[in-house]
């Protein structure tokens, strides 16, 4: 992550500013000026093209810098919160009758450079601390899902456990029936025996009689 551009506003009107990279930073801050006065918010992070406008609002003062990376937004909060202390104990700056031609521009513009250089620098380790911090949100989320997965699942079993009682129930239900069921074909099946026994018998003893002569 680094800090390109970065300036101070009061209202629209920008006191100091400064670029470390070419590029149309003055439209873009003019229109993150405007949004900022707008909402009135102590932060904002807004998205302009390739870079990312980080600002801090605070008594009509705009303190606002632009970065290439989207993801660390501790490093920009801790420049804007240095570069505001340092304006702020410099009454000259904050004066209505103040204009960005004022001698007191230049230097503020050293001290933006100052900065932004200090925390370009020590980005190493800021990229580090937002990782962890990206890493324990990502912790956090997967355990919540863990939870919910392992909460769904009791759930499931729970169903399950209730949906398996209504099939032995109805299964134990359904017995009954099958046990009369086999039964009756049990007898069904010996009256079929039995008739078919009775029905040769009959007709063996007619045979035998027309064989035996008179």
């Amino acid at each position: 992550m680094t800090i390109t551009y970065s300036c101070v506003a009061n209202g629209r009107a920008v006191l100091a500013e400064l670029a470390l990279t070419g590029g149309s930073y003055q439209e873009a801050a003019a229109a993150v000026l405007r949004l900022v006065l707008l909402r009135a918010e102590p932060k904002t992070i807004i998205q302009m093209g390739s870079f990312v406008y980080h600002t801090l609002f605070i008594d009509g003062i705009t303190y606002l810098c632009a970065t290439d990376n989207a993801l660390d937004t501790i490093t920009p909060s801790a420049f804007l919160t240095n570069v505001s202390d340092t304006f702020l104990r410099n009454p000259l700056m904050s004066q209505e009758h103040f204009s960005p031609s004022n001698a007191v521009a230049a230097d503020f513009q050293q001290v933006l450079g100052k900065y932004m250089m200090k925390y370009n620098k020590n980005q190493d380790g800021s990229s580090i601390s937002t990782l962890k911090s990206q890493v324990t949100d990502v912790k956090n989320i997967m355990s919540q899902n863990i939870d919910e997965i392992l909460e769904s699942k009791k759930r499931l079993n729970i169903y399950t456990d209730r949906t398996g009682y209504l099939q032995t129930t109805a299964k134990e239900s359904q017995k009954p029936r099958k046990i009369l069921r086999r039964i009756w074909w049990k007898h069904f099946k010996k009256i079929i025996i039995i008739t078919v026994v009775i029905l040769l018998s009959i007709i063996i003893i007619l045979l035998s009689t027309n064989v035996i002569p008179t």
